[in-house]
């Protein structure tokens, strides 16, 4: 198990690696000038090239690209005039736009992109699996036949409108809820629940048909094992097969999925906060491309990787501790 772990983790750091290499190419690289885009349209030649000089935008590319990574590891000292700027590990830069520290603003926004990514796997998790297990048991009755009409249905749905409709159900026509307003967790707990509970519902909603149908598929395929029907031969209950043995061989893969979803979210759910108006990374990133804020946008795309490239070790080792055959492979 030692071994498999620190593979994937030196997988991990490979992968992290070369996305700082693309993101970086791809950004800053690019035709354009980053020093016309930090100092603005309105700077003359002379100020344009002051700029270049401070983010060292004169030296050569594998000097900038060495610069950027040992921000990211140890820290980078900026020149702001006759003063230095020192901005510590692990520094993604300085915005164009406020001279704030990236990662500042980076931990500013994320905890509204956890909190919402977190909700709505709980959601997505308990509603899902609870269809996809209900679907699989009661295979060819009328409930496996709504849940499955259900889950199409909430598979073709774009998330946008499924939160349209339940801002006009539950916030227009039935007034059961104020329209959503983000108030952050340490501020006041109970108004934060409330406000987030409709972008939970939207987000856990349309994930929750993918989990639904990967529950049914999954414990379909135990069901038919050789074991099940073995342990059915000699009495063991149905109550007990299922528990115990046909969710056993289902929830690897859900696992997998969930961890690997979480670090999506963090860069994928940007329909949701831009619909409930939620200060997140998605957000953070979308502001950053209208105004070409670049040390925001990168910063911003390194933070999703990363958190992709985390998800996919999550999911590879919990997936590795509920079937033991996957260290063995």
């Amino acid at each position: 198990m030692t071994r498999f772990v620190l593979k994937r983790l030196g997988g991990a750091v490979l992968v992290l690696l070369v996305l700082s290499v693309l993101v970086y190419a791809l950004f800053y690289l690019a035709p354009g000038d980053p020093a016309q885009l930090a100092c603005g349209e309105r700077c003359t030649p002379a100020q344009v090239a002051q700029v270049r000089d401070q983010l060292g935008l004169n030296e050569s590319v594998f000097a900038q690209y060495g610069h950027f990574l040992r921000g990211i590891v140890a820290g980078r000292d900026y020149s702001a005039g006759a003063s230095v700027l020192r901005c510590e590990a692990p520094c993604l830069g300085l915005s164009y736009q406020s001279d704030q520290q990236v990662t500042e603003l980076i931990l500013e926004r994320l905890p509204a992109t956890a909190s919402l990514a977190l909700g709505a796997m709980v959601i997505w998790l308990v509603i899902g699996v609870g269809a996809g297990l209900l679907s699989a048991l009661r295979r060819g009755s009328l409930t496996e036949r709504a849940l499955t009409v259900l889950t199409l249905a909430a598979t073709g749905m774009p998330v946008f409108i499924l939160g349209l409709l339940l801002l006009m159900a539950v916030c227009a026509y039935l007034q059961w809820l104020p329209f959503p307003t983000y108030v952050p967790l340490t501020e006041d707990p109970e108004q934060w629940a409330w406000n987030m509970l409709l972008p939970w519902l939207t987000l856990g909603f349309f994930e929750s048909a993918k989990y639904a149908r990967l529950t049914r598929s999954s414990t379909l395929e135990t069901l038919a094992e050789d074991h099940i029907r073995t342990f059915r031969a000699y009495g063991v209950g149905e109550r007990a097969v299922v528990g115990r043995h046909a969710l056993r061989g289902a929830v690897p893969p859900v696992i997998a999925l969930s961890a690997l979803d979480l670090g999506t979210m963090f860069g994928g759910a940007v329909l949701t906060e831009s619909l409930f108006g939620i200060p997140g990374l998605g957000k953070t990133l979308i502001d950053g491309v209208r105004v070409i804020d670049l040390p925001v946008v990168v910063g911003v795309v390194l933070v999703i990787g990363t958190a992709v490239v985390l998800a996919n070790v999550v999911a590879d080792l919990l997936y590795a501790a509920a079937d033991r055959r996957v260290v063995l492979s």
